[in-house]
């Protein structure tokens, strides 16, 4: 009777048919939701920040153009390149290191500033991680509440 038992187990280990972070859909998030709205909190904010933060350390173009689409949209409207050629250049401004660090960084909740229930600034120094960086390198954000979801605007 106990050989029933292994075999459960084993079936619990076995990977389940719920998609992970890394089984990305046409819309990431930082965690999956499928269609579900992201939370409008500041919680949620924070880990659609830290999903971009990831993003740009492991050089995820994709995920970067998805959650800073309105703010590139407005760089690019006002002259530079579409999101994808401008997060080319970016990426060649960022050391090593510092990519190292922000695929693991996280945000200090009390650095950031609620301006309102769907308007967040996050500012560099509210970023964590093992590698220094100013306003000149990485810089603050604004992230709003847009479409059931949290986008970088400014």
């Amino acid at each position: 009777m106990k050989s029933s038992q292994p075999s459960a187990s084993t079936r619990a280990e076995e990977p389940s048919a719920t998609p992970s972070v890394s089984a990305r859909t046409k819309k990431p998030s930082a965690e999956p939701t499928g269609d579900q709205p992201a939370p409008r909190t500041k919680e949620g904010a924070i880990q659609r920040y830290e999903q971009y933060l990831h993003a740009l350390g492991h050089e995820d173009i994709d995920t970067i153009c998805e959650v800073a689409g309105p703010a590139a949209k407005k760089a690019q409207d006002q002259g530079l390149g579409p999101c994808t050629s401008t997060y080319a250049v970016v990426f060649q401004m960022i050391s090593p290191a510092q990519k190292k660090a922000l695929q693991t960084a996280t945000v200090d909740p009390q650095r950031i500033i609620v301006r309102t229930p769907d308007k967040i600034e996050m500012p560099v120094e509210a970023v964590r991680s093992s590698a220094a960086f100013s306003e000149s390198d990485l810089g603050s954000y604004t992230l709003e509440y847009l479409k059931d979801d949290w986008y970088i605007t400014d």
